[in-house]
C-alpha cells in the first residue's frame, strides 16, 4: 500500500449517502480498483442527494469535475458524502467526497475522490421540470 496524500477523518455529524466495499470483481486487468467503478459509486451518491432535493426523478447531465486523490484498494470501505451546492430552475449541482476506511475500527481514512456533478429534474415524459426553489436543502 502506498503512502496517502491526505490522512483524514470521516465528516463528523454527517451520514454518508452510501457505503460500499471495494471487491476483487471491481478491479482492472492490473488488479487495481477500476476508476470507472469509483466514478459510478460517486454518481449514485450524488444522485441520492439530487433526487431528495428534486423530490422526484433526476438524470445526470454533467460531471463538472472529478478528482482521484488516492487509490482505492480491495477491501477498502468507501464512504461517499454528498451535499447540494446549487439549485437552478431545473438543475441541481452536488458536491461529493469519497473516503476509504482502510483500518476499520478507527476513524482514520484517506480521501480518495472529490466530484461536482449536475443533475436535472425530469417529469414522467423525461422532460426537464422546475425544481421547487422554496424547498430547503
Amino acid at each position: 500500500m502506498s503512502q496517502s496524500l491526505h490522512s483524514d477523518k470521516l465528516p463528523q455529524g454527517e451520514e454518508p449517502q452510501i457505503r460500499v466495499m471495494a471487491m476483487p470483481a471491481d478491479t482492472n486487468a492490473s488488479g487495481d480498483i477500476f476508476g470507472g467503478w469509483l466514478m459510478s459509486q460517486v454518481d449514485i451518491a450524488g444522485s441520492i442527494a439530487a433526487y431528495r432535493r428534486a423530490r422526484g426523478r433526476i438524470v445526470t447531465i454533467a460531471v463538472n469535475e472529478f478528482r482521484f486523490i488516492n487509490p482505492v484498494y480491495v477491501g477498502d470501505l468507501i464512504s461517499l458524502y454528498a451535499r447540494v451546492i446549487h439549485v437552478g430552475n431545473t438543475s441541481i449541482r452536488v458536491m461529493i467526497e469519497g473516503f476509504a476506511e482502510r483500518s476499520r475500527g478507527t476513524d482514520e481514512c484517506d480521501r480518495v475522490a472529490e466530484a461536482e456533478i449536475t443533475y436535472v429534474a425530469i417529469d414522467e415524459q423525461g422532460k426537464p421540470r422546475p425544481v421547487d426553489d422554496r424547498a430547503e436543502y
